[in-house]
């Protein structure tokens, strides 16, 4: 029986472009240790039921209805599907994106995101805004087995300033992404993010002109394109760099910053009080961080922003770091002194309210979508290594990963 699940999923996964079912399906998994939130107790022995994409039941006993598949899942965790609020789609092999085989993009998919456990992923800024769109639309369709996509489209930068890390990319790439001038031209540059599709403003405030030299975003210009985010209903992320991109950020009314600041000096206890008041998130992007001599200060900066009250969620820079395995970043988590309760609100809960979505996913719960992440271990007992311990990624009730 074990066998036959496995052949059917394989044919899934591979045919995806023929057999487009969308995100409507019918699971159910047996025999599991269930989070149903990152501060509820565990339930053991326990069956999560979901029909037509829902989860229909959670709990001991659950009578499985004749035709529902069981995913085999003895010794196994479940949680709600984990976010990835920091990723990007800039390597080459997602070009043209709507005309690549189906299966070729499930299977990047797999290796980038979904062998992570990732259901959702936040695209915090793309070089070409309609690549990802035909990206996301192929996945929504269930045509390509892959996490839910938000977009940023094009990231704003300072006029004058691409960081030095876009050197090498072609001309006619570096050419499109804007540089506003004016708080007008912030305005339509936002707008045209809008109209081709993007979900999220992403604002570089403190670009690394060189290793050295951070130019920072001037505030009109910051404020007018968070200001026309905000009144069309998008978050706004800012990539900060230091102290002065960090206080732009805040004084723009950015809502997520995409990282910890990594040039550490002037980050301190008053500015990451204010920043905590204003009710702004954190992306640690830790693993990002780790080669650096200051990343022990990187770390002090996350916790002590933590301990003041502010939000964390869970990212990892991934597709511009083209080393997909999160290992370093969860490492980077513990040592920074996060329980994996506090970790696992950064996978959850505090994006799926940061987005205004924790009445649907999040949490293992009656209602919601049967988004699930299942791991080997529990993390409870085995520590940070084991959310990366992937065995299933679950959207809508439809298995998008399996480590079996």
């Amino acid at each position: 029986m074990m066998r036959t699940f496995f052949l059917v999923l394989l044919s899934l996964v591979v045919c995806g472009g023929a057999r487009a079912q969308g995100w409507t399906q019918d699971l159910a998994v047996v025999g599991a240790t269930v989070y149903r939130s990152p501060d509820a107790e565990p339930l053991r022995d326990a069956t999560v039921l979901i029909r037509a994409g829902k989860i229909a039941a959670v709990g001991k006993g659950v009578t499985v209805p004749a035709g529902v598949a069981t995913l085999p899942c003895d010794g196994c965790v479940v949680f709600a599907g984990f976010w990835n609020n920091h990723v990007h789609f800039i390597e080459s092999k997602w070009v043209d994106a709507e005309h690549q085989p189906a299966a070729k993009l499930t299977e990047q998919m797999q290796a980038m995101l979904t062998h992570s456990g990732f259901t959702t992923v936040v695209d915090t800024a793309a070089l070409s805004l309609n690549n990802t769109v035909a990206l996301r639309k192929r996945v929504d369709a269930g045509e390509v087995l892959g996490p839910r996509i938000y977009t940023a489209g094009l990231g704003l930068f300072p006029p004058h300033a691409l960081p030095f890390y876009l050197n090498g990319m072609p001309p006619e790439v570096l050419k499109e992404q804007p540089q506003p001038e004016t708080p007008a031209e912030a305005k339509a540059a936002v707008d045209r993010n809008i109209e081709a599709g993007s979900d999220i403003v992403k604002l570089f405030v403190g670009s690394y002109l060189t290793p050295q030299k951070v130019v920072v975003m001037p505030l009109p210009l910051a404020r007018a394109a968070a200001d026309e985010g905000h009144a069309h209903g998008q978050l706004v992320f800012a990539h900060p760099s230091n102290a002065a991109g960090v206080r732009r950020a805040m004084e723009a009314g950015v809502d997520v910053l995409a990282h910890a600041p990594d040039t550490v000096d002037g980050v301190d206890d008053a500015l990451l009080r204010e920043l905590a008041a204003h009710h702004m998130a954190m992306i640690p992007t830790l693993k990002l961080f780790s080669p650096s001599s200051d990343i022990p200060q990187i770390r002090a900066i996350v916790a002590r922003f933590h301990a003041l009250g502010g939000q964390l969620m869970y990212g990892t820079d991934t597709g511009y770091l083209t080393d997909y395995d999160q290992s370093e970043e969860y490492k980077q988590l513990g040592l920074t002194g996060l329980s994996f309760r506090e970790v696992l609100a950064m996978l959850t809960t505090a994006p799926a309210g940061r987005f205004h979505v924790g009445d649907r996913v999040g949490q293992v719960k009656v209602g919601m979508d049967g988004d699930l992440t299942v791991l080997s271990a529990d993390p409870a007992v085995s520590g940070m290594a084991a959310f990366t311990r992937v065995r299933y990624a679950v959207r809508g009730g439809r298995v998008i990963y399996s480590g079996q």
